[in-house]
């Protein structure tokens, strides 16, 4: 046993040795190009891929006792954290913009187990130069609203816009349907049933799950309506593209608004001649379930809550914020949630994995037994059948968080507070202290935009 350990001892110097000659001796200079060859050369040559890729190539040493073990964890870690074969490095979202950046700011990367093992590794002064640069640029042109002020326009986090294109009479149109009980197959509910305009757009009774036809509970928390135009795609498990696919889905599902199909709720709406013709006049096809979602994503689109706290801040307001607040917007930052909750919305940008250094639904069925694991608990995979993508989910805004209660995608979670500990826990991997759960939380509840139903 000695002697076997003596000997992986031995080749994991060797290794480490050779790897490190090769990164200082043949590392080679960045290509010339288009910024995105440029940036892929950098994340390559530094290792990036090799704890962040579904794909990577392990070294011939991964076999090693201890070694493969310690490798294997790195990444699975690493591909749970960011996944680069799902990067477009030609148009980053924001998120893989935020994670290089808070890389380059805390110099985090390689973690300290790889540099043992690849000396050379970490980003030199050109490569971040080149680097930061790039995202600037691609922040300015792809996501920046330009709202800021100089100290925080290149933030990662945006303020929101203080309304979006729409077409007026799609609008009124479509606020109409968003509460038109005649969707639902027994004329009890709407849309507004579970996403109350006036009460941050979400469902205001405080269940884990909402309460569909006939008394029965769905399987997912109710999302909050507003800012969901800013989501790069809908539902927990994004299986919705588009805000009038999002619409769709809710009144022919049977827990929801009845086992029905959109040609009977078509039918049943078209004996309403006023309604009929209100269609007519702006849609040449007149009522149809493309049409009737249609006016519902339109009207959507007008549910945004611009002008909070943080917003009037990022303009320049340095009192819009309190001590606390500011401090947690502080810490927001250092603990990485900014690197997925990015944007105008603070979330809608991806799918994460929920559980990077605990299995978070063991947990849950020892301290929550009732709450039994079902089909929506599978997250992205539900949708696209990939075993890559379980237990991914899409990142939740936290706009109006305080609002929204409870938290996570099963409504788990009672207080903010509960989600800030349970973050740190199952995403950070320590527990949070008092400070950063009651200076974050001050935060979050801070970000409740204005209201215009």
């Amino acid at each position: 046993m000695k002697k076997t350990l003596l000997t992986t001892i031995g080749l994991l110097v060797m290794a480490a040795a050779g790897t490190a000659v090769y990164r200082f001796g043949f590392r080679k200079s960045i290509p010339q190009g288009e910024a995105p060859t440029q940036v892929a050369a950098i994340l390559e040559q530094n290792g990036c891929y090799d704890c962040h890729s579904s794909k990577a190539d392990l070294p011939a040493y991964s076999t090693l006792p201890v070694v493969s073990d310690m490798l294997k964890k790195h990444v699975d870690r690493g591909t749970k954290f960011f996944d680069l074969e799902r990067a477009d490095l030609e148009n980053p979202s924001e998120v893989l913009l935020a994670m290089i950046e808070y890389t380059l700011q805390h110099d985090n990367m390689p973690i300290t187990e790889y540099k043992m093992m690849h000396w050379g590794n970490g980003f030199n002064k050109e490569e971040k130069s080149l680097l930061a640069e790039w995202i600037k640029a691609k922040r300015a042109e792809l996501y920046a609203t330009g709202l800021a002020s100089d100290d925080y326009k290149d933030l990662v986090i945006q303020v929101i816009p203080d309304s979006l294109p729409v077409d007026a009479r799609k609008v009124a149109l479509g606020r109409k349907m968003y509460n038109e009980k005649r969707i639902s197959l027994d004329g009890s509910l709407s849309c507004a049933t579970c996403h109350v305009v006036e009460q941050g757009g979400a469902d205001p009774r405080g269940t884990r799950t909402s309460e569909g036809i006939n008394g029965q509970f769905g399987g997912i928390n109710a999302p909050t309506v507003f800012n969901a135009a800013f989501n790069v795609e809908q539902f927990w498990n994004g299986r919705a593209h588009t805000l009038a696919d999002q619409a769709a889905g809710p009144p022919v599902n049977p827990v929801e608004m009845g086992d029905q199909t959109w040609e009977l709720i078509c039918e049943r709406l078209s004996k309403d001649a006023a309604l009929v013709a209100e269609f007519k006049a702006i849609y040449p096809e007149g009522l149809t379930e493309k049409t009737v979602t249609d006016a519902i994503g339109e009207y959507e689109k007008t549910l945004i809550t611009p002008n909070d706290r943080l917003d009037q801040y990022l303009k320049g307001n340095a009192q819009a914020l309190n001590a606390s607040e500011q401090k947690g917007l502080q810490l927001f930052q250092d603990n990485t949630c900014a690197t997925c909750h990015v944007g105008k919305s603070l979330g809608g940008q991806s799918f994460e994995y929920l559980g990077i250094f605990e299995d978070y639904f063991a947990a849950r069925e020892q301290s929550q037994p009732d709450v039994k694991y079902n089909d929506d608990d599978k997250g992205l995979a539900g949708f696209t059948g990939k075993d890559a993508d379980l237990h991914r989910f899409k990142v939740p805004t936290l706009r109006n968080l305080s609002k929204t209660a409870p938290y996570f995608h099963d409504g788990t979670m009672p207080t903010i507070e509960d989600a800030v500990k349970a973050m740190f826990r199952f995403e950070l991997g320590r527990e949070a202290s008092e400070e950063e759960t009651t200076s974050i939380s001050a935060f979050l509840k801070a970000l409740d935009g204005e209201i215009k139903p």
